[in-house]
């Protein structure tokens, strides 16, 4: 008499399903950890436009209401703001900037950076948010 069932249980333990986890796991970390370095690290009120204008490979240039000027998070006169982007900018083979100016900024301090950069061929992108 065979009392011995058909069904054995086998001893190994296969580890594709294992492996596809950590693969997706992997891929959502990679991805999650690219999209939470934030490029705005000055609070400012932007003016809205349609469009994206995100450069994660540039120098942030933002100017406030106090007409304060600031080279990523790092304020700076307006004396010196050109030689400190130079120097910032100096290593890039194609540099450009991001120009993040508040709602109620003069014209005229928006154009002096512009200005900057032209005479310096600094590609400039200026910052809004999205509508």
């Amino acid at each position: 008499m065979n009392l011995k069932g058909r069904n054995k249980i086998s001893p190994e333990f296969n580890m594709s399903s294992m492996t596809d986890i950590v693969f997706l796991l992997l891929i959502f970390f990679m991805i999650a950890s690219t999209l939470a370095k934030n490029l705005d690290t000055i609070e400012i009120k932007l003016p809205e436009a349609k469009g994206k204008t995100e450069n994660r490979n540039t120098v942030s240039v933002t100017i406030n209401n106090k007409s304060q000027f600031f080279i990523d998070s790092k304020q700076v006169s307006k004396r010196q703001i050109e030689r400190e982007l130079l120097s910032k900018l100096k290593s890039s083979s194609s540099p450009s900037i991001v120009l993040r100016a508040e709602k109620k900024v003069a014209i005229d301090q928006v154009v002096y950076i512009m200005n900057i950069a032209n005479q310096n061929s600094i590609k400039v992108v200026l910052a809004v948010d999205s509508q």
